[in-house]
């Protein structure tokens, strides 16, 4: 989903085609990101300091166009109109949803823009402008009017991911490697998270999305790579711009930075970059559904995708939730103890 554009901290992502790690397994990865240096407590600062979301003018047009679009973002799940219909999908396989319904997802975005003109557009600046996805390129959406002659009227753009919240990693795992180069001042990052209202079964529910600037982000992916990352000593931190990018390349153009050196692959993963998307994942992870934190949702899949006791399991998972709960009301503690109870006794009788 930068300061002020999401309310809860610095903000902002692409590349639709992951890299090796993407769909493996979230111990080994987590683990080859902190030998990479993602996650070091107290990461030295070796360069120049953070870079800034770009300075707009605010009387350009596509600055007020923006500042319009980033309210209206942080608002769009309400007007999301879901006609899927999730069931029988087993509990451990539920991360497999972030591949069918994520373009669902996208779509969702795309329509809900497009049906509130009114709010982006009030005083008709951007008559003959729709919001239309693009497969496979960046960006994912733009903002365009097309023309009998000559190619389309790019206004902006918008990098756009969408997030299951209960999928494996517990944090978007998609990769943002295109350079700032190809990206416009006014073009943004959107993720949107979303979970199925009856957690395993149900219709998709969106939350509060990331809103940034897509420039910024791919500027504050280069720079916690380059300077901020706890990476060993001697670690080769150099990046690889292509030549010539500019926003809104062809399908063939080559806009994605590659680093010198990877080796735990974890260069664009930009959940696992400090500074970036923190308090938005954090914030996610406290959503409620049915009573019980995603978070809490999230480490009870974990448990029961790791170890085949459901006995064993369900006090596991108890244990947990009573100090989760700890500071909640005994109705509220009870409440979940149950819900966990029922999901166990369905785990056993498989």
């Amino acid at each position: 989903m930068t300061a002020g554009s999401h309310g809860l901290g610095p903000h902002g992502i692409e590349e639709r085609t992951g890299g090796p790690g993407d769909a493996g397994d979230p111990d080994a990865e987590a683990a080859a990101a902190e030998a990479d240096g993602l996650f070091a407590a107290e990461p030295e600062i070796l360069g120049p300091g953070a870079p800034a979301e770009p300075d707009l003018d605010p009387s350009d047009p596509l600055t007020r166009l923006q500042t319009r679009l980033r309210t209206l973002l942080l608002g769009l799940p309400a007007y999301f109109e879901f006609s899927n219909h999730v069931a029988g999908v087993n509990a451990t396989d539920l991360h497999s949803l972030n591949t069918l319904l994520g373009t669902s997802i996208e779509g969702q975005v795309v329509k809900a823009l497009n049906q509130q003109r009114p709010l982006w557009d009030p005083d008709n600046e951007w008559l003959g402008y729709t919001f239309e996805r693009q497969s496979q390129r960046f960006p994912d959406v733009r903002l365009v009017r097309k023309s009998s002659t000559g190619g389309p009227a790019i206004a902006l753009g918008i990098e756009l991911k969408g997030w299951f919240l209960l999928a494996k990693e517990g944090e978007p795992s998609f990769r943002f490697t295109t350079t700032a180069g190809a990206c416009a001042d006014h073009d943004l990052l959107v993720v949107v998270p979303w979970y199925l209202d009856n957690v395993l079964s149900g219709s998709p529910v969106a939350a509060q999305p990331y809103v940034a600037s897509a420039r910024w982000a791919a500027d504050y992916r280069t720079y916690y790579w380059q300077h901020a990352r706890d990476a060993a000593r001697g670690t080769d931190r150099g990046i690889r711009h292509p030549a010539d990018a500019r926003p809104y390349p062809t399908r063939d153009a080559q806009i994605a930075d590659v680093p010198v050196y990877d080796g735990g692959k974890n260069f664009g993963r930009v959940a696992r970059v400090r500074g970036m998307m923190d308090e938005f994942i954090d914030a996610s992870n406290e959503l409620e559904v049915l009573g019980i934190r995603i978070q809490d949702w999230h480490r009870f899949l974990r448990i029961h995708s790791d170890q085949a006791d459901p006995d064993l399991v369900s006090e596991q998972v108890e244990r947990n939730l009573r100090r989760a709960l700890r500071d909640r009301s005994a109705a509220a503690a009870a409440e979940a103890v149950r819900a966990v109870r029922t999901l166990g006794e369905v785990f056993g009788s498989g």
